[in-house]
C-alpha cells in the first residue's frame, strides 16, 4: 500500500489569488481535503471535483471536531495510503495549531511538511491601508489572541503590550474588545490611539470600522461585527484612509472618532 502524507497549508486569509503556488499545486494533487472555517468558498472551489472534503471548522462553543479529533483524523487517513491536505486559513503557524497537529504527526510517524500561508494579520491590514510598521509610527508588531482556552482568563502584562510605538494585531478578539480596551488605556496606552476592526478582510465582502481604542468596542457594537474580525491597535492605523487602494466598504457609515466624542 502506498504511504500516506499530510501537508499543513496555510490557505491565506480569503482571497483566492493570494494561495501561493504550492497550495495551489497541493490541492490538485490530494486525496482528501481536512479544511477550517476560514479557509473561503471561493478558495475551496479551486479543489478538483471529486476530491474528498472533510470539514473541521470550530467556532466559539461549537466545534464540528475537537483538536484531538482532528489529529486522530490526520493519523488515520495518512495511514489509510491517503495524500492529505490539511487547508488552514491564513498560515498554520500563526494562531492556526498548526504546530500542534505537526507535532502529533510526529509522534505517530507520518511524514507531513508545512506550507506556509499570508497571515491574517498581514493580509487583512493590508487590504485595509494599514501597513503593520511604519517609520515615526511603528518600530514593531505583536500578535495577540483575543481569547483564552475554555476555563482559562485573558492573562497578559497589559502594561508592555501598552507600547504606542508598537501596533497590536488582535486574532479572535472582537467577544473581548472591551476587557482589551479597558485593560491597555488602564496600563497607559492613549485613549485616542488609532484603531480599527475588518471583518472578512481581503475578500469582496470586507468592511472595516476605524475608531480609537476607547471607540471601537462600541463602533463593532453599533454595526453588528461578526467573525472572522481582525483587530488593529496602533498609530498605523491613521494611514488607513490614505492607503486604502482596495477599497474598502465602510461599516454602515465608516467613522474615525476620537474619544470623548
Amino acid at each position: 500500500m502506498r504511504e500516506g502524507s499530510v501537508a499543513l497549508v496555510g490557505a491565506g486569509p480569503g482571497d483566492p489569488d493570494l494561495v501561493t503556488m504550492k497550495a495551489a499545486r497541493l490541492m490538485r494533487e490530494a486525496d482528501v481535503v481536512v479544511f477550517d472555517r476560514l479557509v473561503s468558498d471561493e478558495i475551496l472551489a479551486m479543489i478538483p471535483a471529486g476530491t474528498a472534503r472533510i470539514y473541521a471548522g470550530k467556532a466559539m462553543a461549537h466545534h464540528a471536531l475537537v483538536q484531538d479529533e482532528i489529529n486522530e483524523l490526520l493519523v488515520s487517513l495518512a495511514r489509510a495510503g491517503r495524500r492529505v491536505l490539511r487547508l488552514k486559513g491564513g498560515d498554520p503557524f500563526v494562531f492556526g495549531r498548526g504546530s500542534e497537529e505537526a507535532e502529533h504527526l510526529a509522534r505517530h510517524g507520518i511524514p507531513f511538511e508545512v506550507v506556509p500561508g499570508i497571515s491574517s494579520a498581514s493580509g487583512c491590514a493590508t487590504y485595509s491601508g494599514i501597513p503593520l510598521t511604519h517609520r515615526g509610527l511603528s518600530q514593531g508588531v505583536r500578535f495577540l489572541a483575543g481569547h483564552a482556552r475554555e476555563g482559562y482568563g485573558i492573562d497578559y502584562d497589559w502594561h508592555r503590550l501598552a507600547d504606542p510605538d508598537t501596533t497590536l494585531v488582535i486574532y479572535m478578539g472582537l467577544t473581548n474588545l472591551p476587557r482589551i480596551a479597558d485593560e491597555l488605556m488602564a496600563a497607559g496606552l492613549p485613549s485616542d490611539t488609532p484603531a480599527a476592526a475588518i471583518e472578512n478582510g481581503t475578500t469582496a465582502r470586507q468592511r472595516r470600522a476605524i475608531g480609537t481604542v476607547a471607540s471601537l468596542p462600541v463602533l463593532v457594537t453599533e454595526q453588528e461585527f461578526k467573525a472572522p474580525t481582525l483587530i488593529v491597535i496602533g498609530r498605523v492605523v491613521s494611514l488607513a484612509g490614505a492607503l486604502d487602494w482596495f477599497g474598502s466598504e465602510p461599516a454602515s457609515a465608516e467613522t474615525t472618532t476620537q474619544a470623548g466624542e
